[in-house]
């Protein structure tokens, strides 16, 4: 991690917060960032924080602004992203090629996809880059460790897909914990209850499936007992592959808007 020893963070907004969250909470010193953000209140205590682009030069860049307003940002970050500088960007559609062509003079792109959970250091963190050789990747994957589980895409063209499970897929679990909520509430618990009893059942029965050896599928099985209770909701949500099919089509849609953002970078 020492050849990203100093961080330039353009644009610190949900997601790029909560991965200075989650370097800051496993040991990464705040004096290694710099923070340009004109909205951001205030930064955790020792990291610097600018309103308007320093002179560097920065290990690394992390361009997290919204991708719409990625050619306002550009041609004046350009000169801060040189020949010693990787970039790292978080932006979604954000392809390699546009990126490139934007920063010509990076001594590497890496394009991340991780999720909020990077805040507590339990973000699935897709990866993708360009211009890096093996020892660099290798310490692209030590920066993002502290962050959850860093992996490398066989294409960049999986960016899409990936994003529909691990940038959107948090929201789809969001919506499943309050709907379990709410069922539970339909059935008599009072509303409080029901979502404290639902966010420690979700996270309990994550993280025993984290250390399982058995597949989710297999522990559902052995949850449910046959002619049982649990086996009676299955069949419920199994019916006509009712679930499967509904977060298919979850899924699908968030793909496609993905791969639409995509496209709609590479026009401009």
């Amino acid at each position: 991690m020492d050849r990203f020893g100093k961080i330039l963070i353009v644009g610190c907004g949900n997601m790029g917060g909560a991965m200075l969250a989650g370097w800051l909470a496993g040991g990464l010193s705040p004096a290694r960032f710099t923070v340009v953000d004109p909205y951001m209140a205030e930064a955790p205590s020792g990291v610097t924080l600018l309103r308007e682009l320093p002179a560097g030069p920065f290990d690394a860049v992390l361009l997290g602004v919204k991708p719409q307003a990625l050619d306002a940002v550009a041609p004046s970050l350009a000169p801060l992203v040189g020949g010693a500088t990787v970039l790292l960007s978080i932006l979604a559609g954000g392809e390699m090629d546009s990126l490139a062509a934007r920063f010509p003079a990076a001594a590497g792109i890496v394009r991340i996809m991780p999720n909020l959970a990077a805040a507590i250091g339990k973000s699935p963190i897709a990866l993708a880059a360009r211009g890096l050789d093996a020892a660099a990747r290798a310490d692209v994957v030590a920066l993002m460790a502290p962050l959850g589980t860093p992996e490398w895409l066989e294409s960049e063209a999986l960016f899409d897909a990936l994003t529909a499970l691990a940038g959107c897929g948090p929201a789809f679990v969001y919506r499943f914990i309050d709907s379990l909520a709410a069922g539970a509430v339909a059935l008599g618990l009072s509303a409080g209850q029901s979502q404290r009893l639902a966010l420690a059942m979700v996270e309990g029965a994550a993280l025993l499936a984290a250390r399982s050896e058995h597949a989710p599928g297999e522990l559902a099985r052995r949850v449910a007992s046959p002619g049982g209770s649990t086996q009676a909701g299955l069949d419920v949500l199994d019916r006509d592959e009712a679930l499967a099919g509904l977060v298919a089509a979850a899924m699908r849609a968030a793909h496609d808007r993905s791969a639409e953002m995509a496209q709609a970078a590479r026009a401009q």
